[in-house]
């Protein structure tokens, strides 16, 4: 197993960027190992790191057909519904709650 190559804090070359960093450019990992990391030191912990990946080896990001929008409207409005009461809460339930907030109050 061949050891990744480390870069410094911005200090990356060209050819190399983050998943963020990816998707910004309209692109996507694509099934591409971690091809080397970035480390930025910090004072009181380990160093934070991120994951770099090939820009050549990189594929267009897949378009978003009919059917995923229909899936992930019926998502975020299964995300809006409370658990006890069943109504919709006209905002997404927090996970820290985990029902709507009138419920919430009552128990």
């Amino acid at each position: 197993m061949a050891t990744l190559p480390v870069f410094r804090w911005r200090l990356a070359p060209d050819g190399y960027a983050t998943r963020r960093q990816l998707r910004t450019r309209g692109l996507r990992p694509g099934g591409q190992e971690v091809a080397a990391t970035v480390e930025r030191p910090r004072r009181r912990r380990g160093p934070l790191v991120a994951h770099l990946y090939r820009v050549d080896l990189a594929k267009p990001v897949r378009p978003m057909t009919p059917g995923r929008w229909a899936a992930l409207a019926k998502a975020n409005t299964a995300r809006r519904i409370c658990p006890s009461c069943r109504q919709d809460a006209g905002y997404v339930i927090p996970t820290s709650l985990g029902t709507c907030v009138p419920c919430h109050d009552t128990t």
